[in-house]
């Protein structure tokens, strides 16, 4: 008997070999679709606490299953902005050697003389999606791009099969129209070529749409696939359909103070953050008790609204998730969910906001009115009292270096995760997402050359063995990561984080925190551990040196940047003396956003 199945086996074995020789691409095609599809979802300007999972009172099932069975990084670190983000996420490469170490929008003239300033991804790097495409993947990409519009810079010249990208900081999420009026239009493409967007549009509903619809034209041959969904929500304008914006209303009546405190809590009791983490409040933020009771329910609805859009993702997230369980997809599915950077703090519209821009968006057909906030035609945004509550129990929030800014939720999910409801606490950063990915589809790094040419090496670390259990640690303590964001400057290493906030808001000073233990930032170590700070600083400038990162002038105003480039695109270099003349006029200082507020807000 055990020779006749020994024979049996030598026979079988021989035939497999036979088939492989005679038939190597049939071999190949057969290794290629064992891989896992991945599927990487980026929310756009969510903050630490907003799912469910990280103890917001937002409800988000879908990401909550998908929590349930992977695992939660507790301490994941990305850029304060979303174009910087974004170009590291597909590269692994540091924003200020791929071409985006800020939004194009907000670059000086005398940085753009910079070829790694350009605000778009150069050509010394690869992405991911490129180098998936190379090993036999189907690559899609359905959302906000913002990584350039021409068509070299377009995602379907950057290793995308099938796109549908909004190449700008945001649009509107019901119709095709700007959202700001730097630009002239919407900047929606598909396959590289200008796009019209159907009449029944919604972000969230439609980039769902667009990805199953990739996903299925190319099921048939069985080769795995990788889609990129960079949603709108919850980016300024913040809108959603009425029926999940009225699930919130009442649930944020309380005020910005209590709401803190009740997601802090939340967070102690999951183990998100040790119980004697505590809330430093942003400079800025409101007293929700000197408000009317008029501005009470707007500031409230404003934030039902917000967790409306955090709902209406999720649902459309569960749709694909459906799909790819109808389909036998489902459990050969790597998923990645994250955000771009933490909350937006803006006001550019509402109680206290820009006079220039209202003026602007009346005339676009815009209203903030309280009965439809969130409803096609309004604009909404949350403001920075109420993004202190998607952020808490971190401090400061979007474009800023404090944690409330860079620190965001991470979930993995799917085929080989073996630390299924687990969390991890290791230092993670938004380079390591490539790396990941490529380690989940077992594509070879390219090691700092592709197609015959030099490029930028990852710089990432894999966190394979973090998602198995293996490791509870990618990088040594000693182990530094630079950042820097328009002047906003931090450097984390080990459990220590040194930041530097430039002003109005931000001292324009370095303080040293202890980010395990006060992930609040609430205790400055400077004065008690002046060594390290010192050490910790020396990095800093070290990374300075090593990346090519340029200074700010010290009149340098990210806001006004902002909006004098964009008049210079609509209007020309003549528009210069005179947008600096509106601005002091009005007294806008910032345009739309960091800009002083009212003693109330």
């Amino acid at each position: 008997m055990a020779r006749r199945i020994k024979s049996e086996l030598v026979v079988a074995s021989a035939a497999i070999i036979a088939s492989v020789v005679s038939n190597p691409h049939r071999a190949q095609a057969e290794a290629i679709a064992r891989r896992p599809n991945i599927v990487l979802i980026l929310a756009d300007d969510l903050g630490y606490t907003d799912i469910s999972t990280f103890g917001g009172e937002i409800s988000t099932p879908n990401i909550a299953a998908l929590a349930q069975q992977g695992i939660s990084f507790t301490n994941y670190h990305t850029a304060a902005s979303c174009a910087p983000t974004r170009g590291m996420i597909l590269t692994g490469v540091d924003s200020h050697r791929n071409g985006v170490p800020n939004i194009p929008e907000a670059l000086p003239p005398e940085q753009k003389k910079h070829a790694n300033y350009q605000g778009v991804l150069g050509d010394n790097v690869v992405t991911v999606a490129t180098l998936l495409r190379e090993a036999g993947y189907h690559t899609y990409m359905t959302g906000k791009w913002h990584l350039g519009k021409t068509p070299e810079l377009l995602p379907s010249a950057r290793g995308f099969d099938r796109t549908i990208a909004m190449a700008d900081t945001g649009a509107d999420n019901w119709e095709q129209k700007p959202y700001l009026p730097i630009y002239k239009k919407a900047n929606w493409f598909a396959d590289g070529k200008e796009h019209t967007l159907p009449d029944d549009f919604y972000s969230s509903k439609y980039f769902i749409d667009k990805s199953i619809e990739f996903i299925e034209s190319n099921r048939a041959d069985g080769k795995p696939f990788f889609s990129y969904i960079p949603f709108q929500a919850v980016h300024i304008p913040v809108q959603a359909p009425r029926e999940f914006t009225e699930k919130y209303i009442g649930t944020y009546d309380e005020g910005w103070t209590v709401m803190r405190e009740r997601r802090r809590q939340a967070a102690v009791r999951l183990g998100i953050v040790p119980p004697e983490t505590e809330t430093v409040i942003t400079p800025g933020t409101g007293d929700w008790e000197a408000l009317t009771e008029e501005e009470k329910r707007y500031q409230s609805k404003r934030m039902a609204v917000y967790a409306g859009m955090v709902d209406a993702m999720d649902t459309h997230i569960g749709r694909l998730i459906a799909y790819l369980k109808e389909t036998g997809e489902y459990d050969n599915t790597i998923f990645i969910f994250t955000s771009d950077n933490g909350p937006e703090g803006s006001e550019p519209a509402g109680p206290n906001g820009s006079v220039l821009l209202e003026r602007w968006m009346k005339k676009v057909g815009y209203n903030t009115d309280y009965e439809t906030l969130g409803e096609k035609g309004s604009f909404n945004a949350i403001g920075p009292s109420n993004a202190t509550i998607a952020a808490s129990p971190l401090a400061w929030y979007k474009f800023y270096s404090g944690d409330g800014g860079m620190r965001v939720p991470l979930v993995i999910s799917g085929p080989g995760i073996t630390a299924q409801g687990k969390w991890s606490n290791a230092l993670t950063y938004v380079t390591d997402i490539t790396p990941t990915i490529l380690g989940f589809a077992g594509v070879r790094d390219h090691g700092g050359t592709f197609a015959d040419r030099p490029v930028e090496p990852i710089i990432g670390k894999d966190l394979g063995s973090l998602t198995k259990g293996a490791a509870t640690a990618v990088r040594r303590s000693d182990e530094p990561i630079g950042y820097e964001l328009g002047g906003n400057r931090a450097l984390l290493k080990g459990d220590h984080k040194i930041t530097f906030n430039r002003g109005p808001r931000g001292d324009s000073t370095w303080h040293l925190f202890n980010i395990a233990t006060d992930p609040g930032e609430a205790r400055d170590l400077g004065e008690t551990h002046p060594e390290l700070l010192a050490n910790m600083i020396a990095d800093y400038e070290t990374w300075v040196t090593d990346n090519n990162v340029l200074p700010v002038a010290d009149d340098y105003d990210q806001v006004r940047q902002v909006f004098l480039n964009g008049m210079k695109q609509i209007y020309g270099p003549r528009i210069k003396l005179a947008a600096i003349a509106i601005l002091a006029l009005l007294g806008l200082g910032g345009f739309w956003f960091i800009r002083r507020r009212h003693a109330r807000q």
